[in-house]
């Protein structure tokens, strides 16, 4: 595929490590006594200029928690100014009132709040963090009052996946504008908990409930999140039933057709400047403080092989599904250490690698 096909269209920026919570799943192991980060206001506004320079994207302001920075809504007013799309990923626990006042008078278009529990016992365990859960139904309160459209965002593990539904309900009877399921990614903390991840079996099975729940849900949009072969899953379904799947576009996602879009449609940048191919993808790409964005994004070793769907091992090689799908790279990246390797936690076998067994299992018997 030629370079000008990959356009940034989306682009998360940790304005701070610092963050309030210690969450088990943290991909970045925040904390308030993490790295900050290395952007003053000026250098901060010259990240959005050099941007700005090629594309206009929707650009998220995260972190740890980016309300813990003191010049953020300044921050936001500049991207605003220069036709991004601005949001704000926050945990919530610092929203209030005067909060939102400054989100709409800065432009912030919507917000995303972490929700990974119908309950406090749920959420709160996840987070580990008592009084999170009501943190987070108090920031939904305060966004609904001040006319503040918000995404929740819920992560999920072993430990909690027997309340995917019931979250997924929580989130539309809060006001939810769309619901989230991520399925973790294990980076930073989340490496520790690396025995909790959902199974193979399980995360088809979760993928099917979302493609029949999404298929009824008509007021909250959905979206899996970190889960790829979903979108071999709506395939699969929609062909079985004879007909094709209409999904409504989300005007903040990352994209609603195609699974894993890490530097084909969005980019991380970190605290320190260190350009990732997602926020799950610790290997660096280059450093806007070096180099300029676009330099970048469109000539890093790391993000061209990204793109080189040929390149790609195992099934997901193989797979007739690799261009709406391609597997979690950074997950390949976390479990395999390879990131170019298949998916490690999709249980589809393609046709080519079936034919490819049989072949050698008959090669077997006539030997």
């Amino acid at each position: 595929m030629a370079k000008e096909e990959f356009i940034p269209k989306w682009i998360a920026w940790e304005v701070t490590g610092r963050c309030n919570l210690n969450c088990i799943h943290c991909r970045a192991s925040s904390s308030m006594i993490s790295h900050d980060t290395d952007f003053t206001t000026e250098e901060a506004k010259a990240l959005i200029d050099d941007i700005a320079s090629f594309c206009s994207p929707v650009l998220v302001l995260s972190g740890g928690e980016p309300l813990l920075r003191k010049d953020l809504f300044e921050i936001a007013k500049y991207g605003t100014d220069k036709g991004f799309r601005m949001c704000i990923a926050t945990n919530g626990s610092l929203v209030t009132d005067e909060i939102c006042g400054k989100m709409k008078e800065t432009g912030i278009r919507i917000c995303s709040l972490s929700l990974d529990g119908s309950t406090a016992a749920v959420h709160d365990d996840f987070r580990k963090q008592p009084g999170a859960f009501e943190a987070t139904l108090r920031a939904a309160e305060t966004f609904r009052r001040n006319g503040m459209q918000f995404i929740v965002n819920s992560s999920f593990t072993k430990r909690n996946q027997h309340d995917i539904a019931a979250t997924c309900k929580l989130a539309k009877s809060i006001g939810a504008h769309a619901w989230y399921m991520f399925m973790i990614v294990p980076t930073g903390r989340g490496q520790e908990i690396m025995s909790e991840l959902i199974s193979k079996e399980d995360y088809e099975e979760i993928l099917e409930w979302h493609y029949q729940m999404e298929k009824q849900e008509t007021e909250m949009l959905v979206r899996p999140t970190c889960a790829p072969h979903y979108y071999r899953v709506v395939l699969q379904k929609a062909k079985e039933e004879g007909h094709k799947f209409q999904r409504r576009s989300l005007t903040f996602s990352t994209g609603g057709s195609k699974g894993c879009i890490c530097a084909q449609t969005i980019a991380f940048i970190d605290s320190k400047g260190n350009v990732q191919p997602c926020s799950y993808f610790p290997v660096v790409a280059g450093n806007v403080k070096q180099q300029p964005f676009k330099e970048i994004w469109d000539h890093s070793e790391l993000f061209e092989s990204l793109r080189a769907f040929e390149k790609y091992k195992g099934r997901c090689g193989e797979c007739e599904y690799i261009n709406v799908c391609g597997g979690c790279r950074a997950r390949a990246d976390a479990v395999l250490e390879d990131y170019l390797e298949e998916e490690p936690f999709c249980s589809y076998v393609p046709l080519k690698t079936k034919k490819r067994l049989a072949q050698a299992v008959e090669a077997g018997k006539k030997v």
